[in-house]
């Protein structure tokens, strides 16, 4: 329920600032929507800094903030050497880089495909993402909490991916706006996936190694933020689909619009191809055990990260254990 909180939250923030941000850019400039932005986000450490709470325990705290760091500690891939050493965090962190691969490519291009080919103006696209916001405040709150206490994790996570495949599929054959609409409805309920797959990972996961267990998620999150943007632009371009700016309104978009559907084969072939990654990303999370059998074995990235202040208690490479902690779901 939590996870599910903090993601309607973000979503929160889509209803109000696409239509802020357009507002203020055609009021007074593109300059003023980034120093209100960096001031947002100025604010918001601050807020951290002094309001946020502490989540590690007092004995996983470093002595001071001069504390010496390892190069290890500071390896960004470290928390993703250690995904191969257990089998439902792999089956795991594959599901979710299946999964939000598509996401993070339909992120980067969705709206401007919105603009530039399905006809849509500027405020019909701040309204279609406040819209998709609130549903998706919905979603991650009401629906979600009653989800996870009706099928459980597992179940929710298949459910979600099965929006996902839905929605992504109708995006990619859709040829008309009111299709966009209808399939954001579904991508609305597509978004308890991640919440779902949080709080499998949190409740597997030591409460002290909460941050790595978290973190190996977040690490295949970044990697699909990276890949997923250029996979989908890769897609558009081998199938002739130009993104190109055309004007705000008018006869021109009406054109532009007419005639890449008159030479698209498939409307959307990037969209399609996420709903192949996502039914993959199914098969692969019906894999994922509901119930983990009973025992007491600590996590090899526990050591790891006991590792940097006791170096002289280090273990053989056969002594590593799996990642969770086997507790049932």
């Amino acid at each position: 329920m939590a996870y599910g909180l903090v993601s309607a939250t973000f979503a929160a923030s889509l209803v109000t600032s696409p239509a802020i941000g357009a507002y203020l850019s055609r009021a007074y400039g593109d300059s003023l929507v980034v120093v209100l932005a960096s001031a947002i986000a100025m604010l918001d450490i601050c807020f951290i800094l002094v309001a946020v709470p502490e989540s590690l325990p007092e004995k996983m705290r470093p002595a001071s903030w001069g504390a010496p760091i390892s190069w290890e500690q500071a390896d960004p891939f470290a928390s993703l050497k250690k995904v191969g050493q257990d089998s439902t965090v792999l089956l795991i962190c594959i599901t979710v880089f299946l999964s939000y691969l598509p996401e993070a490519g339909q992120y980067s291009s969705f709206f401007l495909y919105l603009r530039q080919i399905m006809g849509f103006s500027s405020e019909s696209v701040a309204a279609f993402i406040a819209v998709l916001g609130l549903l998706s405040i919905v979603a991650q709150t009401v629906v979600l909490s009653l989800l996870m206490r009706s099928i459980g994790n597992k179940n929710t996570i298949l459910l979600g991916l099965g929006f996902q495949i839905l929605q992504l599929a109708w995006y990619g054959f859709g040829s008309e706006p009111w299709m966009m609409w209808a399939a954001g409805a579904v991508a609305a309920m597509s978004s308890i996936t991640f919440p779902a797959v949080s709080a499998l990972v949190s409740r597997t996961a030591d409460p002290d190694q909460q941050g790595v267990g978290q973190g190996m998620i977040t690490g295949i999150r970044g990697l699909c933020n990276g890949l997923g943007p250029a996979l989908y632009g890769f897609i558009f371009y081998i199938f002739h689909v130009e993104l190109d700016e055309v004007p705000d309104g008018g006869e021109e978009v009406e054109r532009h619009t007419q005639l890449h559907q008159q030479s698209a084969i498939i409307p959307g072939p990037p969209f399609l191809f996420g709903a192949c990654s996502v039914l993959l990303a199914l098969l692969v999370a019906l894999f994922i055990p509901e119930h983990t059998q009973g025992g007491s074995r600590a996590g090899s990235w526990k050591k790891h990260a006991s590792a940097h202040g006791h170096q002289h208690s280090a273990q053989p490479p056969e002594a590593k254990e799996p990642l969770l902690q086997d507790t049932n779901v």
